[in-house]
């Protein structure tokens, strides 16, 4: 802890942008809740896009029919939901939800994971696939696209609401967070905004269009699984790790972000070098 007092006291000013969006009486809009709105209605535009633009498709024949995405988007709603609030208590803060189990269903305080989320959404599109004779990796590559803006906005919402700050550094761009003590810091939340979410967007964009991978089965949304476990992972050697939980087995650095997404890395390595391109002949398969 004493290098922290070393650190300096000129920082970058915190914005300060009000949490709250609009407030009518008790009914307040959130920024944290507007990205995960917009996230959900840009991936599931950009997604009919995809899948209606016969050029990037196997034999110019398409996936899946727009009334499919439309009725799809209400599954990913609830599988993001429920996914990210369960892998939230499960994962972050068990010890808590099960001394007062009502707080499960306190969405409003917080508490969502990324993983649980991503995890609720494999199962919805699964399920969904299955119900509609889809290529159930062809649904999950034309999503997996446009998920990236979401995650940049959700990011960009916890900066303004002063949580999952950085760690303390004496970099130039440092902040001081009003609710991160007396330290300039990381804003960690940022360089996921840009990690997660410009740039991986930007690859997936170049994998969809310029490599036509959308023929391949699989390579996007294994390109998707892989490049956020890696940005997650390099990101939270910056990332002050949850209060409850600190470092890892022991170390000054080992973050369950950390444990969570290392799988993902391996498992979008596995879906992209055995990604095969196929044919409107072959069978659909799940």
């Amino acid at each position: 802890m004493n290098e922290y007092f070393l650190l300096p006291l000129a920082s970058l000013p915190f914005p300060n942008i009000n949490p709250i969006l609009i407030q009518i009486g008790p009914l307040a809009v959130h920024w944290y809740g507007v990205g995960y709105i917009v996230g959900i209605l840009f991936a599931w535009w950009y997604a009919k896009r995809l899948a209606a633009n016969p050029k990037l498709w196997p034999d110019g024949v398409l996936p899946m029919k727009p009334e499919d995405l439309d009725d799809f988007i209400v599954w990913a709603a609830i599988g993001v939901v429920l996914g990210g609030r369960t892998g939230y208590v499960l994962f972050y803060d068990l010890a808590r939800y099960i001394q007062h189990p009502l707080d499960i269903f306190a969405v409003w305080q917080g508490g969502m994971s990324f993983h649980g989320g991503l995890l609720g959404v494999i199962l919805a599109m699964t399920l969904f696939s299955i119900k509609r004779g889809i290529r159930t990796w062809s649904l999950f590559d034309v999503v997996a696209a446009g998920v990236p803006v979401g995650l940049g906005l959700v990011r960009v919402a916890n900066f303004i609401n002063s949580e999952l700050w950085g760690r303390p550094t004496d970099v130039p761009w440092a902040i001081e967070f009003p609710n991160g003590g007396p330290f300039t810091r990381h804003p960690s939340q940022l360089y996921e905004a840009l990690l997660e979410g410009l740039v991986l967007f930007l690859v997936l964009r170049i994998l969809t269009h310029s490599r036509l991978k959308l023929k391949t089965p699989r390579f996007v949304g294994g390109a998707f699984i892989c490049g956020y476990g890696l940005s997650r992972v390099f990101v939270e050697f910056f990332r002050e790790p949850d209060q409850q939980l600190g470092y890892l087995l022991g170390t000054n650095w080992l973050t369950m972000g950390m444990i969570l997404s290392t799988p993902m890395v391996l498992i979008g390595i596995w879906a992209m070098a055995t990604a095969k391109p196929v044919t409107q002949a072959q069978p659909q398969a799940t």
